[in-house]
């Protein structure tokens, strides 16, 4: 469904995705982790067209799609959310995610309808009609999903949207984004929270420094020395090591 290949893109002297490609197939929930600073989202934004490479290409749906304005991806099927989530605040929950929905609906009656939909799908029910502006963290990470999910989406770019929430709230967002999945939307995530990437992702990739340093099933990429060390600095699988060696 997605092949992006060779992406890279600089800003002044700093060379923030070097030579990226990665793969991510239909029905696949699949993991883009590494530390703060590794170029994740400016990997996403190339991928969803708010950036355009240096170098490299994306495909997707059967389609070359280097360079295509944001609202042409998404057009053609293809979402995503945003780290620092911003609702319109004044607008109701409904109508921020009908925002999402104008893109096939032009009809404002339509496009509520829609909303309202999804909304109750994603749990949101008893918030459709409170303003975006009163909603706690959890709520507006749902209604960032529930925004991007009203483009009827067949890849989902989800840019961190476990991060700030405590353990209840994750394990109510975990089973929903499962339910996204089954429901016949691809997602490539961004994400810290392992407890999440593990749960839901088949296959992980490991960004560091602006490049692919590994790729795999969760479990077993999180134990790889150089992965460990991308996250902990240099010499910390060693040391990890030892100490396990001590305990045990």
């Amino acid at each position: 469904m997605l092949e992006v290949r060779g992406l890279s893109k600089r800003f002044g002297g700093l060379l923030a995705v070097s030579n990226v490609s990665l793969a991510v197939k239909e029905g696949e929930i699949v993991a883009l982790i590494g530390p703060n600073g590794a170029g994740k989202t400016t990997l996403f934004a190339m991928i969803s067209g708010f950036l355009a490479p240096d170098a490299g290409s994306v495909a997707f749906a059967g389609q070359n799609v280097t360079g295509w304005s944001p609202h042409e991806v998404c057009r053609l099927g293809l979402a995503r959310t945003f780290q620092i989530v911003q609702p319109f605040g004044r607008l109701t929950v409904r109508e921020n995610i009908a925002v999402g929905a104008h893109l096939h609906s032009a009809e404002r009656k339509e496009a509520l309808a829609k909303a309202t939909d999804i909304g109750m799908r994603l749990g949101m029910g008893p918030l459709l009609d409170r303003p975006a502006a009163a909603l706690t963290v959890a709520a507006r990470k749902r209604l960032e999903v529930a925004r991007a999910l009203a483009t009827n989406p067949k890849l989902l770019l989800l840019d961190e949207v476990m991060a700030g929430l405590n353990p209840t709230e994750l394990g109510e967002l975990i089973p929903t984004l499962r339910t996204i999945r089954d429901g016949g939307v691809t997602i490539l995530m961004i994400e810290h929270v392992m407890q999440a990437v593990v749960s839901l992702a088949e296959r992980a990739y490991v960004l560091n420094q602006g490049s692919i340093i590994a790729e795999g099933a969760p479990a077993a990429i999180a134990k790889m020395s150089s992965v460990v060390e991308a996250y902990l600095g240099h010499g910390a699988a060693e040391r990890l090591g030892r100490v396990a060696a001590g305990a045990a």
